[in-house]
């Protein structure tokens, strides 16, 4: 908060997070309920004070969770009736509350918070905001023509009908796996396994994905093990000395292999060809499948994957978030970013991992409660493929095929070794700021092959001010923010000279007398 600002301060009685990491519900003295702006600060002791600027209207935004409500009442095997009394409000207004005929008041939220304990911030729009863009990209399939709902639909389905969305979403991906399959039919025939089902590999993605990226149990875990002693060790020396205590040897071997476990030798081999990095990533995972087994495992039967392929792929995917994790433990690496303005090269440097580590990391810090700055993270292979992906932001990403070839995610493996800054603009007129790299992968001798990529770092522009990379960025500028989209099939820009494909929702205009960019225009 600038200092030559008017403040304004109210003291209220109850202060609770909701909808947005930004945004509180107040309630005063004198039981006066309202929405906080976004400037709010909200600061701990006796009676909690809220702030804030330029004497800001407090303008509520109205919250559709119907189905979140309809969930939590059939969880607490409450009926309506019932429901409504508890919550101090009619069984009419419960019934258009659970429908989205009306938004989510105040007075629910707050009863929610104090009658059952609920957590408000599971009423955030974000599962419906993934859904609406993942039905999206589904629908942009040619296998549905070119008439396609209109986005309102999609809304609505994301937040009245959230399963009937997933359920469609399973089926297109099922679709997308049959079609796969029959295009190379001379190697499914006469196969046991070739059966219609979601690939494994995606299944896991979707579940880090739906999850925010952040496993709380694991999270904390992670912590414990790296900070719960009280030692001033490093996370690398504390796994070094649990594997002592466990009878087992650490040992570093020339050999192509990242990480090898010879159990009954009770020895644990990593290559001496990694970067220091990886080995301490590398033993940090193998201490989590030795001794975090029991939460891994329970974490697995919570998630209910439809493969024994699917749920060993999400075994390792949990063990490499406990490893991430103790190498950068929520609390402090949470205060090290905001301290630095999230420098991602002292990150590293401090807590002894990669810059994409560290991005990685950023992209998970989102506890309820202590959440940082909702970074998006992905990672491009050469050809553009997405070989990771998560947002916490309303960027959304592809989740077929590649990204936007105007965002500098691409352009970086033309400058390795140097942060690109970007400002960006969705068609939904969102606007953001991106940092991309390329990193490379050294196979560790001569004649390995180098795996490279490129990874992008972003979150919106209103945040530019906790970035040390957009000191000099003129983000009040609007001509400074370069167009891009999510994919050309769901991408509405009309005037696009990269586009690849016509936009599925819009209808097409070709002159045989004349010829733009494209051999199209689109109307």
């Amino acid at each position: 908060m600038r200092k030559t600002e008017a403040v304004r301060t109210k003291t209220v009685s109850l202060a609770i997070r909701c909808k947005r990491e930004d945004e509180y519900l107040w309630k005063d003295e004198s039981g006066n309920c309202g929405l906080a702006p976004e400037d709010l600060q909200i600061y701990s002791g006796p009676k909690l004070i809220c702030k804030a600027e330029g004497g800001t209207n407090m303008a509520t935004q109205k919250l559709y969770a119907g189905a979140k409500l309809r969930e939590t009442r059939q969880r607490l095997g409450l009926t309506q009736k019932d429901f409504a009394a508890k919550l101090g409000v009619s069984l009419p207004y419960l019934n258009q509350m659970e429908n989205n005929n009306r938004p989510v008041s105040t007075t629910v939220v707050l009863a929610l918070a104090q009658e059952f304990g609920f957590d408000v911030t599971e009423l955030s729009t974000g599962d419906a905001e993934r859904m609406v863009s993942d039905m999206r990209e589904a629908l942009a399939d040619p296998v549905f023509g070119d008439d396609p709902p209109p986005l309102a639909d999609l809304r609505l389905t994301a937040s009245n009908a959230p399963a009937l969305a997933r359920a469609f979403l399973e089926l297109h991906s099922a679709y997308r796996q049959t079609h796969e399959r029959l295009a190379s039919l001379d190697e499914a025939l006469g196969r046991e396994d070739a059966r219609s089902q979601s690939s494994p590999w995606d299944e896991v993605r979707d579940f880090f994905h739906y999850c925010d990226n952040y496993i709380d149990a694991v999270d904390h875990a992670a912590e414990r093990f790296a900070t719960g002693s009280g030692s001033t060790l490093s996370a690398y020396d504390l796994a070094v000395e649990r594997m002592a205590a466990m009878g087992l040897t650490l040992a570093q071997d020339d050999v192509g292999k990242l990480r090898h476990f010879d159990r009954k030798a009770g020895v644990l081999y990593l290559s001496s060809r990694a970067a220091p990095e990886t080995r301490r990533f590398q033993l940090l995972l193998q201490l989590a499948l030795l001794t975090q087994d029991a939460l891994l495992e329970a974490t697995l039967d919570f998630a209910r994957f439809q493969s024994d392929a699917a749920r060993a792929i999400a075994k390792i995917g949990l063990a490499n978030y406990f490893a991430g994790a103790a190498m950068m433990p929520y609390g402090p690496f949470l205060a090290a970013a905001q301290e630095t303005r999230h420098d991602l090269e002292v990150l590293a440097n401090r807590f002894g991992a990669s810059i994409e580590q560290v991005c990685h990391r950023l992209s998970t810090l989102q506890r309820p409660g202590a959440k940082g700055i909702p970074f998006f993270f992905v990672r491009v292979d050469q050809a553009g493929t997405i070989t990771k992906r998560h947002s916490a932001t309303r960027l959304q990403f592809a989740r077929f095929g590649g990204a936007c070839p105007l965002w500098n995610v691409h352009r970086a493996f033309e400058t390795p070794g140097r942060f690109l800054r970007q400002l960006a603009e969705t068609p939904d007129g969102v606007r953001y700021i991106s940092l991309a790299r390329d990193v490379s992968k050294p196979g560790g001798s001569f004649g390995a092959p180098v795996r490279r990529f490129a990874i992008a770092l972003g979150c919106e522009v209103k945040h530019a001010g906790d970035l040390v990379y957009a000191d000099d960025l003129d983000v009040s500028n609007a001509r400074a923010f370069e167009p891009i989209g999510i994919s050309c099939r769901i991408c509405e820009r009309a005037e696009c000279h990269q586009r690849s494909v016509p936009p599925l929702e819009r209808r097409l205009q070709v002159t045989p007398d004349e010829r733009g960019v494209l051999p199209y225009s689109v109307g």
